[in-house]
């Protein structure tokens, strides 16, 4: 195993930062400015100092798979970045480390956050079109669970982040909402592509 100390990765006089454009705009970018600047620059020192084959990255946080992956690619940094299926609760719930601030009424109120995005995506299979209409009924059903603030329910495409107006293949739904002091993060395909 790998585990290099603080001052191993961020030596005195560390100054440099790998910045992503246009994946970091969006989402978890927005509300959490910088973040993917930090994660990014990690990584590809992580993935440069062990010189792994492959490096396999929870798909719960897509958009930070999106952003290491391209970043690989762009540094031409020689590791395969792969995408593993979000584990879940029994009630769908996505496993997470921040599951455990949750207080035992909030834990309960939690699964709705999958079970919204999942209504959303089977209104959309049985009736393509403006994903409008879904999506502010998913935000109904969040906000009716005690979940505020909603700090973002949208439908994008699964490969660049950008907005989808419609679904198709390649959508994916994404929801970050605070329950009480915890913010919960998810993302489902529209379609099983």
């Amino acid at each position: 195993m790998y585990a290099p100390n603080v001052a191993q990765m961020y030596p005195d006089g560390f100054a440099t930062t790998v910045r992503v454009e246009g994946l970091t705009d969006c989402l978890c970018g927005v509300s959490r400015p910088g973040f993917f600047d930090g994660v990014a620059t990690v990584v590809s020192k992580l993935l440069l100092q062990a010189m792994a084959d492959v490096a396999i990255f929870g798909e719960k946080d897509y958009q930070q798979l999106l952003v290491v992956r391209r970043m690989a690619r762009d540094l031409d940094i020689p590791v395969e970045i792969i995408g593993a299926p979000t584990v879940r609760e029994a009630d769908g719930l996505a496993l997470s480390s921040r599951n455990a601030y949750l207080d035992v009424d909030a834990r309960a109120r939690a699964a709705t956050l999958i079970r919204a995005l999942r209504d959303v995506a089977v209104r959309l299979r049985g009736e393509p079109g403006d994903v409008a209409p879904a999506l502010a009924a998913a935000h109904r059903d969040l906000a009716a669970a005690g979940f505020a603030p909603i700090d973002y329910l949208e439908a994008r495409n699964g490969d660049s982040l950008a907005t989808a107006e419609r679904a198709g293949r390649g959508t994916r739904l994404f929801a970050a909402a605070w329950l009480g002091e915890t913010r919960l993060i998810d993302n489902i395909a529209v379609f099983d592509d």
